[in-house]
C-alpha cells in the first residue's frame, strides 16, 4: 500500500487530503482544500493564496489517475463543488438524507445535482466494498467534534489491503468523543490519519474537558493499537499545539507525525502565522 498525504494545515492550507494506491485501485479521500477567511480578524495572505492555487492543481492533477474518490462530509476544505475531476469515476460520499445538519444538506444536494450524471456516485454511510484483495469501509457517521455539535456529521475512511491497514478520521477532532474512539479500536489501523481537535477554540467553541477527552482518547488508542499516527488539521492552526495537547506525543513519541513530517518536511503552518505574514 502506497499513502501519500497531499495537503494538510501542516503543509500550509486548510485539507485533509490523502492519496492511498493498492495493487487493486488508486483512492483519493476528501480531494479538496481551503483557507480559513479570517484568522487574527485578517484575511489570508499571498503565501497562503499560492499555496492554495498550487494544491488545487496537485489534488486535480492526483484525482485524474484515481479511479475512487471518497468525501467524507460538505465541508469545502474536504470537497469541492467546482471542480470537473469527479467524470467517469466511482465517487463515495457522505449521505445526504439522514445525520446531516442543514447546511451540508444542501450543499450535498447540489452537488448530487452537479455530479450524479457524470460519475458512478454511491452514498456509502456504515457500508464495506471490496475491490479485488482491497477492502474499504466506511464509518457510520459520528459528530464532527463534541457530542451534538452543530457542524454535523462525517464519515471515517478505513482501507485494508491484506497487508496494510489505514483509518482516515475525517474531523472527528482528536476523537474528542468516546464512539468514535471505540470505532477506531475496532477498526485496528496500522496508521491512523487524525485531524487533532481544535484548540484555537478553547473556552469559546470547545472545552477544556473536549480537549481533554480528546487527549485521552487519543492516548487510549496509541498505548492499546500501538500504530502510527499522522496527527495534522486542525489542532496544527493552534502555535502551542504541542504543548496544549503533550500527552498524544509522549505517549506516541516518534509514532506521531503532522503530514509535513511524515513526507520529511518541516511544518509550514501559515495560517497560525498569518499575523507574521501581514507584519511583514
Amino acid at each position: 500500500m502506497k499513502i501519500v498525504p497531499i495537503a494538510s494545515d501542516s503543509l500550509g492550507i486548510r485539507s485533509m487530503a490523502t492519496y492511498i494506491e493498492t495493487k487493486d485501485c488508486k483512492i483519493l479521500i476528501d480531494p479538496s482544500a481551503a483557507l480559513g477567511p479570517k484568522r487574527y480578524g485578517l484575511p489570508p495572505h499571498k503565501e497562503e493564496q499560492e499555496v492554495l492555487f498550487k494544491t488545487k492543481l496537485k489534488i486535480a492533477e492526483l484525482a485524474e489517475q484515481c479511479n475512487i474518490l471518497t468525501i467524507s462530509h460538505y465541508h469545502y476544505d474536504h470537497y469541492d463543488p467546482n471542480e470537473v475531476f469527479y467524470k467517469g469515476k466511482k465517487v463515495f460520499a457522505k449521505d445526504i438524507a439522514k445525520d446531516i445538519n442543514k447546511s451540508q444538506k444542501q450543499r450535498g444536494a447540489d452537488f448530487k445535482n452537479t455530479i450524479e450524471n457524470i460519475c458512478d456516485l454511491e452514498y456509502c454511510d456504515d457500508s464495506t466494498h471490496q475491490i479485488q484483495d482491497t477492502t474499504i469501509t466506511f464509518s457510520p457517521p459520528f459528530f464532527h467534534g463534541p457530542e451534538n455539535v452543530r457542524l454535523g456529521y462525517v464519515i471515517m475512511t478505513t482501507i485494508d489491503d491484506g497487508k496494510k491497514r489505514i483509518t482516515h478520521s475525517s474531523d472527528v477532532q482528536g476523537p474528542v468523543t468516546t464512539s468514535a474512539k471505540d470505532y477506531i479500536l475496532d477498526q485496528k489501523p496500522d496508521i491512523l490519519i487524525m485531524d487533532g481537535p481544535p484548540s484555537i477554540f478553547l473556552g469559546w467553541k470547545f472545552s477544556k474537558q473536549n480537549l481533554q477527552d480528546a487527549s485521552d482518547n487519543l492516548v487510549e488508542i496509541i498505548k492499546t493499537l500501538g500504530c502510527q499516527v499522522i496527527l495534522d488539521h486542525h489542532l496544527l492552526r493552534d502555535l502551542k499545539y504541542l504543548d496544549v495537547f503533550s500527552e498524544p506525543y509522549n505517549a506516541g513519541k516518534e509514532k506521531v507525525k503532522t503530514f509535513a513530517e511524515y513526507l520529511g518536511k518541516e511544518n509550514n503552518t501559515l495560517e497560525a502565522h498569518r499575523k507574521e505574514l501581514w507584519s511583514n
